[in-house]
């Protein structure tokens, strides 16, 4: 796509086309695209095509006279398609009145009497003018996907944060929105059974695309090159990003397997301050990037929503079966698959998930909050950070707490920035016990443990972090795990007598972060009685492939 804007002339007589053509290169060429077309309806559809490809459209040059569509009819018809170009009737002297009648017609900025020549004193100085006073007014192009949809979709959601956090450039645009129109009329789409669809820099609209379709398009692997591997690393949060970096440096063919996006959790995060060597701070998103970026260097191969649904032995291999694609073997597995946050379970809560409630940072949705309100439930870190981040953009942020206080759970550089912002609230002893609206969430019902009050307060923005599930239940039997779902480890793994586990089939106890199968190794959140920081979770990473070397040398 070019990021130049196109001058679009439409004539039916070749010769007449091309002359047209030649004097509008010979001075705009290097800052406009001059296309022509040679009947109205052809010019429409090219026209609906540089629409739907995000490009601008900055004039239009139609002669009058042409079979079919006259240039009248070409110019109004143009108007729902591209409203902000200025428009130019080409005529003859006896066409005079018909082009001074289109002047309130189809708001005409111009007519221009056969032949122009010399350009240079009876074409350019009037177009000169007509583009100075576009380019007063226009916007800049966006040269990237465009999503259409509405904000409080859920659909919409799921595609803003897949995009968001695989730092894939794209633009909203709510259906409300006139230029949103303007595309769903050229892409022909109505109702909302066509919501949400992205329209891609080549012309290309996806009708409500899943992430899958999504991650294909814009060029993210999502099945294995190959049948075989040395390791498989299940999960991309940093503690698998850890393992895949580290075991590709030391000559491990690897495999990096996520279902949504690299970053994990952590990903999400608005800002990471702790994290050694980076003493200004700097986001998930940034973190994922470059971590990412690294294992990318190293040649790790990342696939991307792929969801495992088994990790089973067979013979020295392990076999990791996916949803949608092939089978894939490796001598070792790493496990990090990280955790999710609790769902709120208070009544009417989950009903608007993507609609008003979200699950993590959706840092993507900071500028919608704009003056406005916005609830985060939770008070480790993570809840800690969004609250500082919104109220960068919020009028007011309310931070609502169980306990009776912050310190118990958050370190304690956060807690002294939030009691120092003006606009952060927190209310401690609270819980929130419902929520309602329509289309999306109009209201949250607070109620205080600490007094016995609880009140009903106007709330559109909600953010939720609170607990941490891990993401076990697809694993067999065969994996050890404690009583909420983490899986054990290493010394974890053996009984009071210091014996593994029945099952285990080795003479040796299982390796500090190998589970109950051995040649599995978990590393992370996932991992029972884990240190739950980004730097442990790298660290354990790396941890465990040192440990599969060891494995390998005694396999």
């Amino acid at each position: 796509m070019s990021n130049r804007p196109i001058l679009l002339s439409v004539d039916d007589d070749p010769s007449v086309s091309r002359a047209v053509a030649r004097d509008l290169r010979r001075r705009y060429a290097d800052r406009y695209r001059v296309v022509r077309a040679e009947s109205g309806p052809s010019a429409l559809e090219a026209l609906r095509e540089f629409t739907m490809r995000g490009e601008r459209t900055a004039l239009l040059l139609a002669d009058h006279r042409m079979p079919g569509m006259t240039g009248v009819g070409f110019l109004e018809a143009a108007m729902d398609i591209v409203p902000s170009a200025k428009r130019v009737l080409l005529t003859a002297y006896a066409d005079t009145d018909a082009a001074i009648r289109a002047i309130n017609d189809v708001d005409l900025d111009r007519y221009l009497l056969k032949p122009w020549d010399p350009p240079e004193e009876r074409l350019y100085p009037e177009l000169d003018e007509l583009l100075e006073q576009w380019e007063t007014t226009s916007k800049p192009g966006f040269e990237g996907i465009t999503l259409v949809g509405h904000q409080w979709s859920d659909r919409t959601q799921e595609a803003k944060e897949f995009l968001a956090r695989n730092q894939v450039p794209y633009r909203h645009l709510d259906i409300a929105v006139e230029e949103a129109q303007r595309m769903l009329h050229a892409a022909d789409l109505d109702g909302p059974d066509t919501l949400p669809c992205v329209f891609l820099p080549d012309g290309r609209v996806l009708v409500r695309p899943n992430p899958r379709q999504l991650a294909e398009e814009v060029g993210l692997s999502t099945s294995a090159g190959s049948r075989f591997y040395d390791l498989v690393v299940v999960g991309g949060g940093p503690a698998g990003l850890g393992a895949a970096v580290y075991g590709a440096s030391e000559g491990l063919r690897t495999l990096l397997v996520e279902r949504s996006a690299t970053g994990g959790q952590a990903g999400q995060s608005s800002r990471i301050e702790n994290y050694l060597g980076f003493p200004r701070g700097l986001s998930g998103a940034e973190l994922a990037q470059r971590a990412r970026d690294q294992a990318l260097r190293f040649e790790v191969e990342i696939l991307t929503t792929a969801e495992v649904t088994a990790v089973e032995p067979r013979g020295d291999g392990r076999v990791v079966r996916f949803q949608d694609t092939d089978d894939v073997t490796a001598h070792a597995v790493v496990l990090a698959t990280g955790v999710s946050y609790t769902r709120l379970t208070a009544p009417g809560v989950d009903g608007f998930a993507g609609r008003g409630v979200y699950y993590g940072a959706a840092a993507h949705e900071a500028v919608n909050c704009r003056d406005q309100d916005v609830y985060v439930v939770g008070a480790a870190n993570s809840a800690g950070q969004a609250a500082l981040f919104f109220a960068r953009y919020a009028k007011r942020v309310v931070l609502v707490v169980r306990s009776n206080s912050v310190r118990r759970s958050m370190s304690e550089y956060l807690v002294t920035r939030i009691e120092q912002s003006p606009n952060i609230d927190v209310e401690l002893c609270t819980e929130i016990i419902g929520a309602r609206g329509d289309e999306h969430l109009d209201a949250l019902t607070l109620r205080n443990n600490a007094e016995g009050t609880q009140q009903e307060v106007p709330a559109s923005w909600l953010f939720v972090f609170i607990g941490a599930a891990p993401m076990t239940e697809w694993l067999g039997d065969g994996f050890a795990r404690d009583s909420r779902g983490f899986l054990l480890t290493g010394p974890e793994l053996l009984d009071p007598q210091g014996r593994p586990p029945r099952s285990w089939p080795l003479e040796r106890d299982p390796y500090h972060l190998e589970s109950s199968i051995p040649g599995v190794f978990v590393a992370g959140d996932v991992r029972a009685d884990s240190v739950k920081r980004v730097a442990s979770a790298v660290g354990e990473g790396a941890m465990a492939v040192t440990l599969v070397h060891r494995y390998l040398d005694k396999s």
